[in-house]
């Protein structure tokens, strides 16, 4: 079982456009039906790992300039998704 948790990001979402919301919303249903191994086939997510200071982090693209960071941590029969932050992100 997969649960994805935002309370980390709740009020950054309120700022941020609602179709950034949506795709979000849509990546945490993915995730919670389908599981994170599935969803990370989708290639519209580009869900990669990160490098350096945030090593650990995966970070998944919810439009091109959007960027969601999350962890993975499992405890037990439960796979916990903690969604860290969301920005806009510097090219």
């Amino acid at each position: 079982m997969t649960q994805v948790q935002l309370h980390l990001v709740v009020k950054s979402l309120r700022r941020l456009p609602y179709y950034v919301v949506d795709k979000l919303n849509a990546w945490v249903r993915s995730v919670e039906h389908y599981g994170l191994r599935e969803t990370r086939k989708i290639p519209s997510y580009h869900d990669e790992p990160l490098k350096g200071t945030r090593s650990g982090q995966r970070s998944i693209r919810l439009t091109k300039a959007y960027r969601a960071i999350y962890t993975e941590h499992e405890n037990g029969e439960i796979v916990i998704i903690l969604v860290q932050e969301v920005h806009k992100h510097d090219y």
